[in-house]
């Protein structure tokens, strides 16, 4: 079975159902479809709503389940990282000893 899908820059492609991947997220149940374009070979994903993952997968297209990563439900303490932190970190990476600073 053939699937239709859209490339941004060909336009609507026609490509096997073993060419596309649905993805859908364990958490928000947010989806995704991707595929290679036949024609341009540029990596594709879009969203898709549920009906959309439900006919995908239905119509035999692999479904890959993910997680989101644990640091999301951390708790968050202390102030945010600003760009001074993120230059001072920079500038402290480039020292042969920052392992030892940043441990100490």
């Amino acid at each position: 079975m053939n699937i239709r899908a859209t490339c941004p820059n060909c336009g609507d492609v026609v490509l096997p159902r073993e060419a596309m991947q649905v993805r859908l997220c364990a958490e928000d149940r947010s989806g995704t479809y991707n595929f290679v374009c036949p024609q341009c070979r540029t990596a594709v994903s879009k969203n898709a709503e549920d009906r959309i993952v439900q006919l995908l997968v239905a119509g035999g297209v692999k479904l890959d389940i993910w997680h989101l990563p644990a640091e999301i439900f951390e708790e968050r303490v202390g102030p945010p990282i600003t760009h001074d932190d993120l230059l001072d970190f920079h500038i402290q990476l480039q020292q042969e000893d920052w392992m030892a600073d940043l441990l100490a």
